[in-house]
């Protein structure tokens, strides 16, 4: 995967618009108007901000399915989806929660969204939704059914949940991307806004051997710095919104202040290491 073709950017930032209730969700409001305008309203904020890619999900609608989402869901965020494709100038990505990639692909290929969030694409995971089993092997089919070169963001080991068997990361990391054929992989925390371990990315980064790492959780303008230097890139929710609540809107300084960071970082990883110069004492 060419982060740089598509993010335009060796080490992008991709925040991501959580939608509110969606028809059908135990919470649904109403109005898909409502939806729509506070995804709007997200989308410019991140983009406003600086971003590199906008990554589109169902937040809201939990508790989830642990299977296919209702039709309603998937007319809705393909509404939604293109409505922000129309409104920012940025690469978007979808993630149908808890584990609908079938419906993610589906959606992306018809409004050419560039990629998407797969939670369990191989393995066994149990979940608060019960057991997930990865669908690699449907998924991977239905791309090439459908003539789409939408790229596969892939969780590893993914957050909320636990996997059945040992928890090997460095075998799990090279099953999702050599026997599920991701094109990157993500490497999150226990939960969401709980980042992944420098020591964990660093192990993930060296399985994924080449292939793009993303943090996918719990990254912010603090812990950047030293994330970065073990990942590519970072998935970004929480730490972007007012108060750094999930249940509140996308804070623009808070975009703004994480991008400027990330920019720092990456600056600083890629300056050259001073040669330690060598002393011999006669």
């Amino acid at each position: 995967m060419d982060l740089k073709q598509i993010f335009k950017t060796q080490h992008p930032i991709i925040g991501v618009v959580h939608l509110l209730p969606l028809p059908t969700s135990p919470r649904w409001g109403g109005s898909l108007k409502a939806a729509i305008d506070r995804a709007e309203q997200e989308a410019t904020a991140l983009a406003s901000g600086g971003v590199d890619g906008i990554m589109v999900e169902n937040f809201f609608d939990a508790p989830f399915t642990n299977s296919q989402v209702d039709p309603a869901v998937v007319s809705s965020m393909t509404v939604i989806v293109s409505r922000l494709m129309n409104l920012i100038a940025l690469p978007v990505g979808i993630n149908v929660l808890r584990n609908d990639a079938r419906s993610a692909m589906a959606i992306a290929s018809c409004v050419k969204a560039q990629f998407i969030r797969v939670n369990v694409l191989t393995g066994v995971m149990a979940t608060d939704q019960g057991l997930i089993e990865g669908q690699a092997h449907q998924l991977l089919r239905y791309r090439r059914e459908l003539g789409s070169d939408v790229k596969i963001l892939a969780d590893v080991l993914v957050k909320h949940a636990r996997p059945l068997g040992s928890p090997n990361l460095t075998v799990a990391v090279q099953d999702t991307i050599e026997r599920g054929l991701a094109d990157a992989v993500i490497l999150s925390g226990w939960a969401t806004g709980s980042p992944p371990s420098l020591e964990d990315l660093e192990l993930a980064r060296a399985a994924a051997n080449g292939t793009p790492v993303f943090i996918g959780s719990g990254a912010n303008w603090e812990n950047i710095s030293t994330l970065i230097q073990a990942a590519d890139g970072a998935i970004v929710s929480s730490s972007l919104k007012r108060h750094g609540r999930r249940d509140q809107p996308v804070d623009p300084i808070r975009v703004s202040q994480f991008v400027e960071a990330m920019q720092r970082s990456v600056s600083a990883k890629s300056q050259p290491q001073p040669s330690k110069e060598v002393k011999l004492h006669l």
